[in-house]
């Protein structure tokens, strides 16, 4: 069931948030805040949303309180980006810079160990020295790890423990240790003398190149919003008093005329007055031919105009417009939460203080029990268990890869809601279908009309009746009448009775047209038209009666034209091991006859709106996970109640509102491509927790000297460092294939 609300959201960007832990601190804080309904962090891109009618001020401070800083984002999305971006680049080179530096230090030192062998502290001259390099190193520690220590120093003041108290720690005691080996040398062991300058500047080097590499990265995953952003011209050009003029987009009001010429993007949502044109929609529905527009009908803003020069009025500007709303969609679907995440939330809940205590009692031990020198044994395994340990990767393994893979999905007009029907799409083992609209155009064509008396006399008044509804066979029966000019009597008292049909009074008589039910319920004999009707359904055809002042007076039949890919992506669907089932409230033998062009086995006809949902209910008492694709009103409870709802874009506000999963084009192929995506984007999510967990797993043991009995040698908290920010880097970087995903339809 869809969980997204109209509830107000407020934006902020995030400072000093690294980590999964991170997360959960800054989360719980503003859990506290009166007015929060709902708060949600993304970590990929550094962003907080609040949902709720609380004071952004009092968001602000609880943010603050847990020790991380915030800004509401008050400027427009076009704006908000370029500044992002703007300051992303600033961040990316001045941590390339700061890395240059702690490396240009570093380096060298560890270069000197290696080659001379000399990082020991026996005599003044070698104090005075070393002690220069202390200062230096400090100087470095501070200019380019500053934001660690400060990072820490926070947390500290507020009993908060995340990534940067454990890079400080490290790096921090290393630089004392070295210290304190440089002022009292004496006070230690002749093989304890030894300087770790070199481990803390390099630390800090690689991490921070790791974290330049990441920001680079990371700048990608945002690409699908960017590109919908690129969609929207910033200027319209309206047209007032006879002339012509480019005004901002922001200007542009409901109502304005707006001229849009060939080559140029449609800039809001309205409807044609003037001219004709093709217009491309693919960067929206993901359906590569353009279609004609003309007088009357829709236009959709970032869609582009090919050929013709369109006059058209405003109907939906800002932040009404569909692309508008399909970029906000875009962006809560990436910053929301999927099911898996809750295991590494549980983890880094607990992870940092436990790899403090677990780095404490390792030093303990190896100063205790270890062979000589123990001072400096202790000191790298202290340094390397709490550099390795940092769980950066751990925190950017879900929410990377739920990032790009939601905003691929709006690349192929796949708007996924929220993550947790990202995730559930990867799970369905069956998918329950509507027919009309989904697996057929529709739109109806009249193909028959059989009745004792004048045909188009009877035709004329089912048409009279049929104008007062909005059904898609109405709409068949309405044209068929208009096709052959003839006039429609005035309609009076029209109903529209669920599942069975219409009735109304139509110059002055009573008419009824419907299916069998509706015949039943209203104590008509047509007995003498059921034979027909089961050979119309036969071929695929709606047969319905119809019955004037009581008397059954004759049968017609509408027929709506299977999709030219539904049999194509029914079977995308049963490759994908899916069980596939056809929903309708039609007859059952015209159903049969769709079922059996399509490859579908399994088919529920004459169904109420109730029923459909009760059949979806049946499937999950039966232990299957349900999927509903429709698009209709009467859809919304099956929707509603399937563990993903997918809803054909050209469908009904109600079935779309209703939906996890809208599809902007009107294809089944989307249900497959939605599917296809989120077993991809869950494979991917799977891969950086695995490779997070199996990290800081295999890593922590390692650095707390568990190899030393076999290879003599300790893990040096430079490779540490080193293998810290790799495992950042390797996460993003891993959540970028999803970039290159294409669903198989596309790699026929």
């Amino acid at each position: 069931m869809a969980e997204e609300s109209n509830r107000p959201a407020h934006r902020f960007r995030l400072e000093g948030a690294s980590c999964a832990g991170c997360v959960r601190k800054i989360e719980s804080a503003l859990n506290d805040v009166p007015g929060v309904d709902e708060a949600r962090v993304n970590l990929g891109d550094r962003t907080l949303t609040v949902r709720g009618d609380a004071d952004p001020q009092a968001c602000v401070a609880a943010v603050q309180g847990a020790g991380y800083g915030a800004e509401e984002v008050r400027t427009s999305e076009r704006e908000q980006r370029e500044q992002q971006r703007a300051e992303e680049q600033q961040h990316y080179h001045q941590l390339l810079w700061h890395s240059a530096l702690a490396l240009g230090l570093g380096v060298p030192l560890m270069a000197w160990g290696l080659i001379t062998g000399e990082m020991g502290v026996n005599s003044v001259p070698q104090q005075l020295a070393w002690g220069g390099v202390g200062l230096v190193t400090l100087a470095v520690l501070v200019f380019c790890g500053g934001h660690f220590y400060t990072g820490a120093w926070r947390a500290f003041r507020h009993h908060n423990a995340n990534m940067d108290t454990l890079i400080a720690l490290g790096t921090g005691t290393a630089w004392l240790f070295s210290m304190l080996v440089v002022a009292v040398p004496q006070l230690l062991p002749e093989a304890a003398r030894h300087v770790y300058f070199e481990a803390s500047a390099m630390i800090i080097g690689l991490i921070n190149l790791g974290q330049a590499l990441e920001v680079r990265a990371r700048g990608r995953t945002s690409a699908a919003v960017e590109k919908l952003l690129q969609l929207q011209d910033p200027t319209a050009r309206v047209v007032r008093d006879g002339g012509e003029e480019d005004i901002p987009l922001e200007q542009v009001q409901v109502g304005d005329r707006l001229r849009v010429r060939p080559g140029e993007k449609i800039p809001v949502d309205g409807r044609v007055l003037e001219g004709g044109s093709l217009v491309d929609e693919s960067m929206l529905t993901g359906e590569p031919v353009p279609v004609r527009k003309s007088e009357g009908d829709s236009l959709t803003a970032g869609t582009l105009n090919k050929n013709g020069s369109l006059l058209f009025e405003a109907e939906k500007v800002g932040a009404d417009t569909r692309l508008a709303q399909i970029i906000e969609m875009v962006k809560n679907a990436q910053s929301s939460r999927v099911p898996i995440a809750k295991l590494a939330d549980t983890i880094s809940a607990i992870f940092v203080p436990t790899v403090m205590i677990i780095a404490v009692l390792a030093a303990l031990a190896w100063f205790n029990w270890g062979p000589d020198p123990r001072a400096a044994h202790m000191l790298v395994v202290l340094t390397a268990v709490l550099i390795i340990a940092c769980p950066c990767a751990l925190g950017l393994a879900t929410p990377m890869s739920v990032m790009v893979g939601v905003g691929k999905g709006a690349e192929y007009g796949v708007l996924v809601r929220n993550g947790k029907a990202l995730q559930q799409a990867s799970d369905l083992t069956a998918l329950v279908v509507d027919k009309t609209g989904t697996l057929t155009e529709g739109a109806p064509k009249l193909t028959d009309i059989e009745t004792a008396g004048d045909a188009d006399q009877l035709l004329a008044l089912l048409a009279g009746l049929e104008q007062g509804s909005e059904h898609p066979l109405a709409e068949a029966v309405v044209t068929a009448a208009r096709e052959k000019n003839l006039a429609l009597p005035p309609l009076e008292d029209f109903e529209a009775i669920t599942a069975h049909g219409v009735r109304g009074t139509v110059g002055g008589k009573k008419v009824l047209l419907g299916n069998g039910k509706l015949m039943q319920r209203e104590h008509i004999d047509a007995a003498s038209l059921r034979e027909r009707a089961e050979q119309l359904a036969e071929l695929g055809r709606t047969a319905m009666f119809a019955a004037v002042d009581g008397t059954a007076a004759g049968i017609i039949a509408v027929a709506d034209p299977i999709r030219d890919d539904a049999k194509d992506a029914v079977a995308r669907l049963l490759e994908l091991g899916l069980r596939v089932e056809m929903l309708t409230g039609d007859s059952s033998a015209t159903a049969e006859a769709v079922a059996q062009q399509l490859g579908i086995e399994r088919v529920h006809a004459d169904l109420l709106p109730q029923d459909k949902e009760k059949i979806v209910g049946d499937l999950q008492q039966s232990g299957e996970r349900v999927g509903m694709a429709g698009d209709g009103i009467n859809d919304a409870p099956a929707l509603a109640r399937a563990d993903v709802g997918f809803a054909i874009g050209a469908g009904t506000d109600v079935a779309i509102e209703t939906a996890d999963v809208t599809l902007m084009r009107s294809s089944l192929h989307g249900v497959a491509d939605a599917i296809e995506l989120s077993r991809a984007t869950l494979r991917n999510i799977k891969q950086n927790l695995f490779g997070a967990f199996v990290y800081n797993t295999l890593g922590i043991p390692i650095a707390a000297g568990v190899l030393y009995p076999l290879t003599g040698a300790l893990l040096n908290p430079i490779i540490a460092g080193g293998a810290m920010a790799l495992s950042s880097v390797t996460v993003v970087s891993n959540a970028n294939r999803l970039r290159f995903f294409k669903p198989s339809e596309v790699q026929q």
